[in-house]
């Protein structure tokens, strides 16, 4: 069946990078700008306070649910509210978080498997998450990149591999998805007829009650080489 692919298409955080120090840092700077420029908002809240206002929104409005980038906007104009403060601070806030959020690196696999990949396939990413590709720098490595803001629905949703699809205008297929999460990614791609492949890189045990991916592997490199590039 792998002889049919004709694009690959990647999930990002935890597939491409490691995602958690990175929120981490950023939740931290965000929080920095608030102390010095709203500071009765971080004296009443913690960050886990924060998080859980966003996943209370997120709840009162499942047709944004899958918005990290509205949650955390709009519950922090919230919080500007409530605490005497102009909501248009929470648009300014979410630019200090965003710009940290997307000052990463790469698994040091990933900038030379994808130029392996991009020498035999199409590339493309399918994300949940609100990952800036041009300020990470890597854009040009990709033909189409989606998120689940930007189709309006977040993985598992059927539609958001369908609309990966169509945009690359292929047959399912003819696409290997790439991710970390066995369900979300493997399970929910496989649902719409794309083959698989589970980024496994911390040699995790894949829960028994998930039908196994087409392939496994560790790294982008591994991915190259089990491709023929």
């Amino acid at each position: 069946m792998l002889a049919q692919v004709r694009a690959v298409a990647f999930d990002l955080d935890n597939t491409l990078w490691h995602v958690d120090p990175v929120i981490a840092r950023a939740e931290e700077r965000w929080m920095d700008w608030l102390r010095e420029h709203c500071p009765r908002i971080p004296a009443r809240l913690s960050i886990e306070d924060m998080r859980l206002a966003r996943l209370e929104l997120a709840v009162s409005e499942p047709h944004n649910a899958h918005d990290f980038t509205y949650l955390r906007i709009a519950s922090l104009a919230r919080h500007a509210r409530d605490f005497g403060y102009s909501e248009a601070i929470a648009e300014q806030a979410f630019e200090i978080f965003f710009a940290a959020r997307n000052e990463l690196d790469v698994f040091e696999d990933v900038r030379p498997g994808l130029a392996r990949l991009r020498t035999r396939f199409e590339l493309a990413t399918l994300s949940n998450g609100n990952a800036d590709l041009d300020r990470i720098g890597l854009a040009d490595c990709f033909t189409v990149s989606l998120n689940a803001r930007g189709i309006g629905a977040a993985k598992p949703a059927r539609r958001c591999f369908e609309q990966l699809v169509n945009a690359l205008r292929l047959e399912p297929s003819e696409v290997l998805y790439v991710g970390d999460d066995p369900i979300l990614d493997v399970e929910a791609a496989r649902a719409v007829g794309l083959q698989t492949a589970w980024m496994n890189r911390t040699a995790q045990i894949w829960p028994p009650t998930v039908a196994a991916a087409d392939i496994d592997v560790k790294d982008c490199l591994d991915l190259a080489s089990r491709l023929g590039t």
